[in-house]
């Protein structure tokens, strides 16, 4: 059975950090890209990083320079590094693994919330 379990979510104050991570089992990690998305109260999902199984990441505009998406295929493991957080990105954060359009899985979200 595929899992992806997200960790790491929590109440923070503008400005500071977060690390959320994500446990992947059930897939050959390794193949997969991987993602964060997010999503706001009434707003839709949203992109927030994505890494390649080769390494490439790319960024939603939003966050770049902010956060940084890392993934550990030893360890079926892939990160986002948040920094200077805002209140704007509070939201509950969702780990995606994707095969080539072919297969697609979702976790059930972390909440981070950003307020002083």
């Amino acid at each position: 059975q595929v899992q992806l379990v997200e960790s790491g979510g929590d109440l923070v104050q503008p400005g500071g950090s977060l690390r959320l991570s994500c446990a992947a089992s059930g897939i050959l990690f390794s193949i997969y890209d991987m993602g964060w998305y997010r999503q706001a109260p009434g707003k839709e999902r949203e992109l927030v990083a994505r890494i390649t199984s080769e390494g490439r990441s790319n960024y939603r505009d939003s966050v770049k320079g902010r956060f940084t998406i890392s993934r550990d295929n030893a360890k079926n493991m892939v990160y986002l590094q948040m920094n200077s957080l805002k209140p704007e990105d509070t939201a509950v954060y969702y780990c995606n693994a994707e095969f080539h359009s072919a297969r697609d899985y979702w976790g059930q979200g972390t909440q981070v919330t950003v307020s002083s």
